[in-house]
């Protein structure tokens, strides 16, 4: 699956289910809170992307702006960037209801429509970088938007949960692919017959290779625990998974100054 082929599967579904997933998951990553993924871990105990007071931060994948949001409840100067017009339009929403506007442009990570070293810290949180296919493209135009020395961070799924069914009862706990099938995850709409979702897969390997490769320097690798109190499911992630294996990876790194 091309990265065409990828972004015009993913735009169209996200705009489908933005307002189920807010519905579903919006008190839960607050107004202007900032979850790195479904187990709960927040930025301000996290501390990845380091003090962002005043400086300059674009959120990659930005749905309805929570993170980016948090972040100028800090003292950053953040802006959004998504793919699904109906994700951006829950993010003026919330911009209206909390007082704190976060501007946002619709677009994709390979085609970032800003000027190189725009930004001191580039974020992404909880899963937008695994539906794109040219990832290499992607973290190319990171690079071009971030300033000298500055912060890339991003969660995602943990790929090791690449190996399992997205189940979150005792069946997704039972190995059935292999890790290293880097095959894409593609759903078809039994309607049309048309290509309606496509999400691509990379090892933390990977992950690592390329971000070396770019001249980033990896300073975090995080992989939440769930916590023992936390019973709510999202998706494939539930305590009785997450309480055995992880869920999410989140990975901060430094540009060359």
């Amino acid at each position: 699956m091309s990265e065409e082929e990828s972004r015009r599967a993913n735009g169209p579904d996200w705009d489908r289910y933005a307002d189920e997933y807010q519905a579903t998951h919006g008190a839960f990553l607050g107004d202007t809170g900032f979850v790195w993924g479904p187990e709960g871990l927040t930025e301000k105990e996290a501390g990845v992307l380091g003090d962002v007071g005043g400086r300059e931060v674009l959120e990659l994948g930005s749905g309805a702006g929570q993170c980016a949001r948090w972040v100028r409840s800090q003292g950053g100067r953040a802006y959004g960037l998504d793919l699904a017009h109906r994700q951006l339009q829950h993010s003026s929403r919330i911009d209206d209801a909390s007082g704190v506007v976060v501007p946002s442009v619709q677009a994709t990570a390979t085609a970032i429509p800003f000027a190189p070293a725009s930004f001191d810290v580039v974020f992404c949180s909880f899963g937008a970088l695994q539906f794109v296919a040219d990832i290499d493209r992607c973290i190319a135009e990171v690079v071009r938007v971030l300033r000298p020395g500055g912060r890339f961070a991003f969660s995602i799924t943990h790929p090791t949960r690449w190996m399992f069914v997205d189940d979150p009862g005792p069946e997704g706990l039972v190995a059935s692919q292999s890790y290293w099938d880097r095959t894409p995850y593609v759903e078809v709409d039994d309607a049309s017959g048309e290509v309606s979702y496509v999400e691509h897969h990379r090892t933390l390997g990977d992950w690592v290779g390329l971000l070396a490769g770019a001249g980033f320097r990896i300073t975090d690798l995080l992989e939440p625990q769930w916590p023992a109190e936390l019973d709510r499911n999202w998706g494939g992630w539930s305590r009785t998974r997450g309480l055995l294996t992880p869920g999410t990876a989140i990975f901060g790194a430094d540009l060359a100054p």
